[in-house]
């Protein structure tokens, strides 16, 4: 019987990590390995490396959460023009907003369309935002219906030639201006 520790490799080449095997011969080409519990500073490093993949892991499953949140309140937007007809589609643009920088999403419309623009942000951000329909030229244009709270509005567009054209979002100075997701869901009648 033969007994390998910490970091010393097995007769068949395998590393052994924090656990101590018992190599035992079965025959003479294959051999057990029984395998010790763990000493108490295996333990100890174990926990270290759980708490740090969880410090670092629940950081992003919050950012997820906050960028469905942001989509949710922009679908919410979207149902209501639903109801008068316009059709949106099933993806929508998401992305950080911060509050020195504003976002351009660039997108095609086809004249004689009406097109609905539902944009938001987590609700609960305390985040208020601003958007408009950029032409050719960069002149702003489009109208805006923004919600009281101010964490979300509709932009309404009827372009006059078919081309591309920009969205442009920005924070305004009002609410608790911090980097937050911003979602984007196109309709068009």
């Amino acid at each position: 019987m033969k007994e390998t520790f910490r970091g010393v490799s097995r007769a068949d080449g395998y590393k052994c990590g924090c656990r101590r095997y018992i190599t035992m011969p079965m025959s003479a080409t294959s051999h057990f390995d029984i395998c010790r519990p763990p000493s108490p500073l295996c333990s100890g490093r174990r926990a270290l490396l759980l708490a740090l993949f969880a410090a670092l892991t629940l950081p992003w499953q919050a950012r997820a959460s906050d960028k469905s949140e942001a989509e949710q309140a922009a679908r919410t937007l979207a149902r209501a023009h639903e109801k008068e007809g316009f059709e949106f589609r099933a993806d929508s643009w998401v992305k950080d907003l911060k509050p020195d920088m504003g976002k351009a999403l660039r997108i095609q419309l086809f004249k004689g369309n009406d097109y609905r623009f539902c944009i938001a942000v987590p609700s609960n951000s305390g985040v208020h935002i601003t958007a408009t329909v950029l032409d050719f030229d960069g002149k702003p244009s489009g109208d805006l219906q923004p919600v009281a709270q101010g964490w979300g509005l509709t932009l309404f567009f009827k372009p006059r030639k078919t081309g591309a054209y920009a969205i442009a979002i920005r924070q305004t100075g009002e609410g608790k201006p911090h980097e937050v997701p911003c979602a984007v869901i196109t309709g068009w009648k």
